[in-house]
């Protein structure tokens, strides 16, 4: 006799995906999230460099307009790279106190991944693979892991 085995059914209804390629979701979503990115920037008391960079590497010009006029359209991979960063911002303020949780990207960290740097070195240097890794490092830390 084998029984079948099957998840139980959810409540809840998965939220539809946003699609980044769709012009729509972008414009939708750009100014948000370039308002949350200065933010973010100011918290982590980010130079203008370390900013640019996590940008994906903005030219100083640019970074000055989008940061005085935030009403324009992202592409898909900066408005990734956002999202991740807002992402790893939000776990760091649920799992820390508000100054470690904002200080914590540019601190040294002994974690595998970081090899010694600041987890800001490890994304400027590793891009937004790197974000998404650190993105999940934090998840699985607010999920108890």
């Amino acid at each position: 006799m084998s029984a079948a085995y099957a998840y139980p059914k959810s409540r809840f209804e998965p939220a539809a995906l946003v699609d980044l390629n769709a012009k729509s979701e972008r414009e939708r979503l750009s100014r948000s999230a370039l308002k949350g990115f200065f933010l973010l920037a100011d918290a982590w008391n980010l130079r203008d460099e370390d900013a640019r960079e996590l940008l994906g590497g903005l030219s100083s010009s640019a970074f000055y307009e989008w940061k005085k006029n935030p009403d324009r359209l992202l592409e898909v991979d900066r408005i990734t790279r956002i999202s991740y960063l807002i992402g790893i911002y939000k776990a760091l303020h649920i799992l820390y106190g508000e100054k470690l949780a904002n200080e914590w990207v540019g601190l040294p960290n002994k974690n595998a991944i970081f090899s010694g740097l600041s987890p800001l070195a490890y994304m400027q240097a590793g891009g937004l693979l790197a974000m998404q890794v650190v993105r999940k490092l934090l998840d699985a830390r607010r999920g108890g892991l």
